[in-house]
């Protein structure tokens, strides 16, 4: 017998022992091989995932550290590496020889999966929930799931929906296809729905820990923090290793408002993950609502540092707007940006920093191109369709007339405690919420979805294609329903209420809803945050929005919303008049205490002058906002637009054919 048969027969041997779970013999047997041929490369693999398998981890690095280095292009071996590192909690070493891995194989299901682990510790859930679908891809699925997930990585979320659906009305139990319907739902924003599913989803198979997260974090779109931090709990105890989990729980309570005990469940994850860029982009989040914006920048540069190529981070303190980046900070973005080939959060993150920061530096056609590029990718994400709104507009106009409110009469919870902000994001809003949360009679609970929540629960389940309910059932509620509703609302926005005072809800998307408001609410007070057209229009476009505002990310369909807006709200001024006062950004910023006073005697407060020191405020802030309202008031944002003004012309071509003067 050759040594080369001697070697294959040693190495073939070890192979079945590793199999099964023999390390001493497999150890033994690849030795031997090695002794033969020290420099054989599948006797040094076959050894390295042994050792691996075996627990002695520094072994394993160096023995696959020779198989790389004398074959770079085996995926295997980057694969073992990644696994080793991983193993030992070296999270970034991992994700570098896992993404290695799949640059040479992006066919290895193992490679996605565990980097998909990594991506989920270190925080990153939309790179860990990309690298699942590949997985998927890569176990060949029904070819109908698998174009939906290609169409789903490209964005085109509504033809991958309807392959969803239609797969699984003959595969009803097929979890991950329901999953994957799910997180489309949640991407295009139908929340309701991805819970159901996700639900279903767990019906199935309890123990599929991606669905729990997914559900956990739809849960806590809906406001029900609770719910959300029980699934996490649920995923620590079935997995009290799996950092993410414990990351999931920090980022849970943040949400939530629970600074504090956010902070302390961070300090434990960073721990054992010291330097992971998603992990510490969402604790200076943490930071920043919590009014610690100084910290946050600090926190969000350390991001930048432990992954230059995070995207997020570069935004995130880009949209402090207190911040400014170096030149040389600023060549390195845009490098990096023009160096990014496929659409991805990262480059659209970077694309709107870079934006920002050019911007700043008056480069405005430069800085509107890196806003373009931002927009275009949110953009083919976003499924919204302009006609949607214009639709709803429409039917509310025709349906809530003076008739129509003289013939439902009097009824609905008589409680006077809620102050409704109401308009689009980037017009004053949340300035407004500052001045009222200042008065002591009045607190603020940032942006609650429990109208809209009850608008969609009255409406119920509606097939594509359908007329809307909407306008027809609230037409048929009766006093007592109306009672409740309001009720519902109440008990709903009491979570968020520390003291018995007035609250004030910000959800600017509210203004579709004035009329089941004054139904169920009808001594609410409501206010209008108005600020000038393309003001306002382009403030949204060169914004980009956590989650949510799917309008924004198209010039003409920002300005098609703003009219529709615009129009509704005249509406309500006229069948309902006193119920909304319209405070206009300009004239705060021309005289704030006369403002201040009117705003507070329209919600039947007695004028206190700390609302006009609105600034000194301490207040946790959750919106884009919250660094500027923690200042006095500045003139610089009224004209920013006109440094854009040549590109803005789909703005003004709208808003001139709809009536309304740029």
């Amino acid at each position: 017998m050759t040594d080369k048969q001697r070697i294959s027969n040693l190495v073939e041997s070890a192979r079945k022992y590793l199999k099964e779970s023999n390390f001493e013999r497999a150890l033994s047997l690849a030795k031997e091989a090695l002794s033969i041929d020290p420099n054989h490369v599948t006797a040094l693999f076959v050894l390295g995932a042994t050792q691996r398998r075996a627990g002695h981890s520094v072994d394993a690095e160096k023995t696959m550290l020779r198989v790389v280095e004398s074959v770079p292009q085996l995926a295997a071996a980057h694969q073992e590496l990644g696994l080793n590192y991983l193993a030992r909690g070296q999270l970034n070493e991992a994700k570098k020889a896992l993404k290695t891995s799949l640059q040479q194989d992006a066919s290895l299901p193992a490679s996605w999966r565990f980097l998909g682990q990594v991506l989920s510790s270190q925080g990153d859930e939309e790179g860990a929930a990309e690298a699942y679908r590949k997985e998927l891809m890569c176990r060949e699925p029904d070819p109908a799931i698998k174009k939906a997930l290609k169409l789903f990585s490209t964005g085109r979320l509504g033809i991958a929906e309807g392959i969803c659906r239609e797969y699984l009305r003959n595969n009803p139990r097929d979890v991950n296809a329901i999953r994957l319907l799910a997180e489309i739902g949640a991407t295009l924003g139908v929340v309701d729905e991805a819970i159901l599913l996700l639900e279903r989803c767990l019906e199935l198979a309890p123990d599929f820990h991606l669905a729990r997260a997914n559900y956990a974090r739809a849960l806590s779109k809906q406001d029900r923090f609770d719910e959300a931090l029980a699934q996490a709990a649920q995923l620590e105890k079935a997995e009290p290793s799996n950092i993410s989990h414990q990351a999931l729980t920090a980022a849970l309570l943040s949400m939530a408002g629970r600074y504090d005990e956010a902070h302390i469940c961070f300090a434990k994850v960073f721990e054992v993950v010291p330097d992971s860029a998603p992990l510490l982009t969402s604790y200076g989040h943490s930071l920043r609502y919590a009014g610690r914006g100084d910290e946050a920048a600090v926190i969000y540069r350390d991001a930048i540092k432990a992954d230059p190529s995070h995207g997020e981070a570069y935004w995130s303190l880009a949209n402090l707007k207190t911040v400014g980046f170096t030149q040389s900070e600023l060549h390195e973005m845009q490098q990096r940006l023009s160096s990014i080939e496929v659409d991805s959060s990262d480059k659209y993150h970077l694309a709107f920093a870079v934006g920002k920061a050019l911007e700043d530096e008056r480069d405005f056609d430069n800085s509107y191109r890196a806003y373009e590029i931002g927009n275009s990718i949110k953009r083919r994400y976003s499924g919204y369709k302009k006609e949607d709104l214009t639709e709803r507009v429409s039917d509310s106009i025709e349906a809530f007339t003076k008739d129509f409110f003289a013939e439902m009469g009097e009824g609905g919870n008589p409680d006077d405690s809620p102050i409704f902000v109401v308009g689009l994001p980037r017009s004053g809003s949340t300035l407004i919420e500052q001045i009222l949360a200042s008065h002591s009679r009045v607190e603020a609970t940032s942006e609650l979805h429990f109208i809209s929540r009850i608008a969609a629960q009255l409406e119920g389940k509606r097939k594509r294609g359908d007329k809307r309910k909407y306008t027809s059932v609230i037409a048929q509620l009766d006093k007592e329903r109306r009672f409740e509703l309001g009720e519902q609302y109440l008990n709903s926005a009491a979570v968020y209420r520390t003291r018995e005072s007035r609250f004030v809800d910000k959800l600017p998307n509210n203004f579709m809803h004035l009329a089941l408001i004054k139904l169920i609410l009808p001594n609410a007070k409501v206010i209008d945050a108005r600020r000038g057209a393309m003001a306002t229009c382009f403030a949204n476009f060169k914004q980009l929005f956590a989650q949510g505002q799917p309008f924004t990310y198209s010039l003409e369909d920002i300005a098609h919303y703003y009219a529709d807006y615009t129009e509704l709200m005249r509406h309500w001024d006229k069948v309902m008049p006193g119920f909304s006062l319209t405070v206009n950004y300009e004239l705060v910023v021309e005289d704030l205490e006369q403002q201040v006073a009117l705003i507070l005697e329209h919600c039947g407060l007695e004028f206190e002058q700390q609302c006009v020191r609105y600034y000194d405020s301490e207040r946790a802030v959750r919106t884009a906002s919250s660094e500027q309202v923690r200042r006095p008031i500045f003139t610089d944002a009224l004209h920013q637009w006109r440094s854009y003004e040549n590109y803005l012309n789909p703005i003004s071509e709208v808003l001139k054919k709809r009536g309304i003067q740029p």
